[in-house]
């Protein structure tokens, strides 16, 4: 199987909030279109800084990172984003690389917005399991 890539629409969550109270005109919110590597072996989004800067999202502080190779080091994550990927919606934040990177899916979005690679045929697409909707597992302790 080859590299999986999707459309990942992305909205600067306080714009969408502001539009919706009314605060902000419908052509002034923040949002783009861009294509994303599906990596089932990170764990978070992962967005280029120029990305970041176009949508005006805040930076929420640094966290530890380990890349494939084994390198560790620290990485800007940004806060107050709405993703939407095959029509499924969720707000999250994101870890931020160097302009022009590859914007990376991880598993968090991907299990939030209950999304799978097809094996066969190497697209992502809802789970067949819960196609109208994203189903999420909760364990219910007593």
């Amino acid at each position: 199987m080859g590299k999986v890539m999707t459309k990942v629409k992305l909205t600067n969550r306080e714009d969408s909030f502001a539009e919706r109270r009314g605060l902000l005109p419908a052509d002034r919110v923040r949002t783009m279109e861009i294509e994303a590597l599906v990596d089932t072996g990170a764990t978070m989004l992962v967005l280029p800084a120029d990305v970041c800067r176009a949508l005006g999202v805040r930076e929420g502080g640094r966290r530890r990172v380990r890349y494939a190779d084994g390198r560790r080091c620290e990485v800007p994550w940004v806060t107050d984003l709405f993703i939407e990927i095959l029509g499924r919606q969720m707000s999250c934040d994101a870890l931020v690389e160097a302009e022009g990177t590859t914007p990376l899916i991880g598993q968090i979005p991907m299990e939030a917005l209950d999304l799978v690679v097809n094996p066969k045929t190497g697209d992502l697409m809802p789970d067949p399991g819960s196609p109208d909707a994203p189903l999420l597992d909760i364990l219910r302790v007593a």
